[in-house]
């Protein structure tokens, strides 16, 4: 499972640095926006959570901001292609009372104003959840 998720990483990096030398591939400037996500797990996909994604051109000021909470600062990792990936935390869990998401990586692919992917939640109990998210941006 992590053997995937680091392969995962790489090959999304290796599209970035392919990308960057080809001038062609997603730009953060092309994403730039208020997008509003709903996570999703389970057979059913049902929405665990909704948050907002504060997008800019500057990688080091995205943030991700549940409801009623303060916005946490997220990490862009890799971009290329069609896909931005992400990461947040440590943070306190909404979801579970006590504990904390030690991370939560995410790839989004974006498409005009909306945006779909997954996520990988780890828990500090060493749970690890997965899921699906979709986006919209707010025009």
């Amino acid at each position: 499972m992590h053997t995937t998720f680091l392969a995962a990483a790489a090959l999304i990096a290796g599209f970035a640095t392919t990308a960057g030398a080809q001038g062609s591939g997603i730009k953060l400037s092309d994403v730039a926006g208020k997008w509003t996500v709903k996570g999703s797990v389970g057979p059913n996909d049902s929405v665990v959570v909704t948050s907002v994604v504060n997008a800019t051109a500057n990688p080091k000021t995205w943030t991700l901001t549940y409801p009623n909470r303060d916005p946490l600062p997220m990490r862009v990792v890799a971009s290329g292609g069609d896909s931005i990936v992400t990461e947040v935390g440590p943070y306190p869990s909404m979801l579970r009372k006590g504990q904390t998401v030690t991370l939560l990586h995410s790839v989004g692919h974006y498409k005009g104003d909306t945006m779909t992917g997954w996520f990988e939640a780890h828990y500090s109990s060493g749970d690890v959840v997965k899921g699906k998210q979709e986006a919209t941006r707010s025009k």
